[in-house]
């Protein structure tokens, strides 16, 4: 195994301003580039993150210290951010997220104090019996999926623009 609390909140502190970095300042057509149809664009997938923030990580990691497995987790609906008709500014967005993600990072350290029994378990409504350090190396592993999301995404609007170079571009090649 090679989870590292340690290692994992290092990723987690660093998400929000690596986003902000890579966002911050750029252009609509940039910011609301998607896919198609079903797909998320670079500001969706932000808000999305800060649902997770809310609804997911640390309330599920709260569900396995005081309900173990006697009870599944609440449903976390990952696609709660397209119906909340938020249309804030990114960089409104990016603000928000760095707030509570900040602020869940620091809870997260309170509760792994000495002793924090990271085998401990929980029930996923989806997969059954899961482990407090699946959850937290999913939280961080999630943030790479999304930040990669993002760069496949950016990518792919200029896939036409790139001529005969797109043979070489890995980014363009998986979906």
């Amino acid at each position: 195994m090679n989870f590292k609390v340690e290692e994992a909140i290092e990723v987690l502190e660093r998400t929000p301003d690596t986003l902000a970095h890579y966002l911050s300042g750029l252009s609509e057509g940039w910011l609301h580039f998607d896919e198609g149809e079903g797909t998320w664009n670079a500001v969706e997938v932000v808000e999305h993150l800060i649902e997770a923030e809310k609804h997911n990580w640390l309330p599920r990691l709260a569900f396995i210290i005081h309900e173990g497995e006697s009870k599944p987790f609440p449903e976390f609906d990952r696609f709660s951010h397209l119906r909340s008709g938020d249309n804030r500014p990114v960089a409104q967005a990016l603000a928000d997220f760095k707030n509570v993600r900040l602020d869940n990072v620091n809870t997260l350290k309170t509760w792994i104090g000495n002793g924090f029994d990271y085998e401990k378990t929980g029930f996923h409504p989806a997969f059954g019996r899961v482990k407090a350090r699946e959850l937290l190396s999913t939280w961080v592993v999630h943030d790479f999926t999304h930040i990669a999301q993002i760069a496949r995404v950016m990518a792919e609007r200029y896939r036409d623009d790139v001529g005969p170079w797109h043979a070489y571009l890995g980014i363009l090649n998986r979906k």
